[in-house]
This record gives structure tokens, sequence and C-alpha cells, in this order.
């Protein structure tokens, strides 16, 4: 086996000029089709490759198939003020800081803090914001303030109205937060079609894309044909877009991201026979940011779920790894079981990219991605070079990219 030294060199030492491409503009998919199922799905399976449509997916998957997908919700995360001279500024949610937790901080009906990024920084001076909304026939008053002046990313919200949760009020005061390429404002057909049809769990700043094209019709003929279904959630920040600028991935600080995962969720995972087919590529860095946490659990007995996380180059510098998926995930459930809970929570700055060992993941239904990105570079973990083979044959053939573009699924034996 190679020396975990060396490949962390190798890794690390990526250069991101050699995973970039030629995307015309005019091949970005500013809006979705009209129909989720009937995007054309390009098929890759061991070096070969088929044009098919969305609807036609179950037929291409190996037999009792689990599909895993990341049922996260997109917030409206783009909130915007208007001081009284007239500045506007713009407070981008990113991560709830106090609570800490997405689903106690959207249950909190005084006040909150929240990790933001803000647009016109230089023209607020500190001072309070304010913000009329109307909710259930009901005027509120969303205030914004500052609270750290040295790096001024923490924002304290309140308002003055107890009997709606921070939930209610951001989705009155907010707006939607489409991907910066899209260079158009959020319209109101993307209020539902940039969510997924399974989404359920509040918490992202940008949607699980993969998803955008399953539709009832798609999950019937999945269950019909035998294949499983499961759901974790991986809340999307706004790091996904956030382009690779060093000339080495070694200069790269990936996002952190939090994760939630079920006792069964866990169990699944244990006891199916067939592949593990991931949803997008958060259900890939979820499930397989899985794996290092039960190895982590398994390096340190004392560990708390609590303390679990996943630290950028983890999978690259572990000194032993010698425990197999199922060892990994069942101490996992004993960690749970020590615990005393049912759900397991982690954030992860797992990054994927060429030389990463998959331990989870046996195939993975994706988007085509920007160039130069840690999404193409999780991409290439998996098909190595054939992705430029993919992705020059999506050119030549009309397959629109991005997040309301057309899809791929690529499947190994």
């Amino acid at each position: 086996m190679e020396n975990t030294n060396n490949i962390l060199k190798k890794v690390t030492g990526i250069a991101i000029s050699d995973y970039s491409y030629d995307l015309p503009d005019e091949r970005i998919a500013k809006y979705p089709l009209q129909e989720r199922d009937q995007s054309k799905l390009l098929v890759w399976k061991d070096g070969s490759i088929r044009d098919s449509q969305f609807g036609d997916l179950p037929q291409f998957l190996p037999a009792n198939s689990l599909l895993i997908f990341n049922n996260t919700k997109v917030i409206r995360a783009r909130l915007h003020f208007q001081k009284e001279t007239g500045a506007k500024i713009e407070i981008f949610c990113l991560d709830p800081f106090e609570p800490a937790d997405y689903q106690i901080a959207f249950q909190t009906t005084q006040s909150c803090v929240w990790k933001c990024m803000i647009g016109n920084q230089k023209k607020w001076k500190g001072e309070l914001l304010r913000k009329s909304v109307w909710i259930d026939n009901t005027e509120v008053e969303l205030c914004a303030e500052q609270i750290d002046q040295e790096n001024k990313g923490l924002i304290r919200f309140s308002w003055n109205n107890a009997n709606f949760e921070f939930s209610r009020v951001i989705e009155a005061a907010g707006s939607l937060p489409i991907p910066p390429y899209l260079n158009r404002e959020t319209e109101q057909s993307d209020l539902e079609r940039y969510q997924t049809v399974y989404s359920k769990i509040k918490g992202s700043v940008a949607a699980p894309t993969a998803g955008l094209h399953f539709t009832e019709k798609v999950f019937n003929h999945l269950t019909g044909d035998g294949h499983e279904l499961a759901e974790l959630t991986l809340h999307v920040g706004a790091g996904t877009f956030q382009p690779v600028k060093s000339d080495t991935i070694s200069g790269h600080e990936m996002h952190s991201e939090h994760l939630y995962v079920s006792r069964d969720f866990i169990k699944k995972l244990i006891h199916h026979q067939g592949k593990k087919i991931a949803v997008g590529t958060t259900s890939v860095r979820t499930l397989e940011s899985l794996y290092w946490l039960g190895v982590q659990a398994s390096n340190n007995p004392e560990l708390n779920a609590a303390d679990l996380k996943v630290s950028q180059w983890e999978a690259y510098s572990e000194e032993s790894v010698d425990i197999s998926l199922t060892e990994s995930l069942q101490k996992l459930i004993d960690l749970l079981d020590k615990n005393q809970i049912d759900h397991l929570s982690a954030s992860t700055q797992i990054i994927i990219a060429p030389g990463y060992k998959f331990r989870v993941v046996d195939g993975l239904i994706t988007n085509f991605h920007q160039p130069q990105s840690t999404l193409l570079l999780l991409i290439s973990a998996y098909l190595g070079d054939e992705w430029r083979r993919i992705y020059e044959h999506a050119l030549t053939h009309g397959y629109r990219f991005l997040s309301y573009g057309d899809s791929n699924l690529y499947l190994k034996d």
C-alpha cells in the first residue's frame, strides 16, 4: 500500500488548471425545463457512453440499488436592508451561530445569531438595520446588528413579535439564493423549481441540484423496479460555488457543512446488499464522511457524538485505516447507543479529489459542474480522466450545464 504521506503529497499537489474546460455561456441552463424528468441523461458505465432521458433512469440502475438522497431544503437566505441614507445592504445567512443547531435556530422566537456574508459592507457603519415584513396579515419588524466588529461576519437578528419563529421571519423577509452564474435575479418560478420535490429540512443556501430531476413518476418507477430509497441531510453552504483560486488544491480551504443521519439510515447502509447510488455530490460527501467518522470512533473509544468532525485532509493522512465499511458504520451505531441518541449530527470539510479511495459510494447521479471547481475534482476522483471524454461528449451533443442543466449517471462494475 502506498504510504499515506505520499498520497497526501500527490493530492495536495494537484494543479487546478488541469481540471478546466471551455464552457460557453450559452451552454449554461439559465432556467429549468418545463418538466423535471424530461432532462437529458448521460449514462457512463465502465467506459461506454449512452444518451438517454432522465425519466428512463431506473432501467440503467443495477438490480436492487439503494438510491441515497439529500433532503435538505434551500432557505431564503438573502436579506436586503435599506438604510435611511438610501444605501442598500445585503446580508447572506450562511450558518447559525447562536444557537448553532439549525433546527433550534429556526425555532427561536426573539433573536438568533448567524454567520453571514455582507454585501456593500463599507456602507454599513454599524448602526441597527431595520426591515418591515408581513406575516399572516401582521407587520413584523426585523432588525440586524453586527456583533463582531473584527470580521463583521456575525449578525444578530431580532424581531418584535414572539408569535413567529425565525423560520417564518426569514421566509417572509428573504429571497431564495439562486447560483451566481445564472446572472439573473430570483424569479417566482425558482421558489418551486430550485427545490427538490423531496426537500424537507431547512438549512441550505444552495440546492442539491442532482435531485432536481426527480418526480413522483420516477420514484414510482424506481420502487416498482425493486430499488430502495433512503434520505440523509447535508446543508449545502455557499462555499459550493467558491472557485479554487490557488494554483494547487493545497491552498484551498474547503467549506464546512453540517450533516445529519438517523440510526435507521446507518443500519440500512450496513445491511443493504445491492449497489449504493449517491444522488448528487452532497450525498457523496456525506456518505464518505460517515466512513471517516466511524474511523474516528474506532480510534478513540472515549469520543462523544458531539465531537465528530471530518477535517479537509483526514481521508488522505490517516496513519492506519484497516477497518471495513461495516465495522466503521457499526462504530457509529455504538456511539449513538453510548450517547443515547437516534440521530448523528456532525460537520465535514472533506475534499474528494483524484487519489481518494471511495469507501461507500458505488455509483453517482450528478449534473455537469463548473470548470476548476472542487465538484469537478470529486467527479474526477470517481471517473479518472474519463471525465474529459464525458464532458466533451456532452458539449458536442447538446447537453445543458450546471444547476438547471442535464443529468449524468456514472456506474462501475
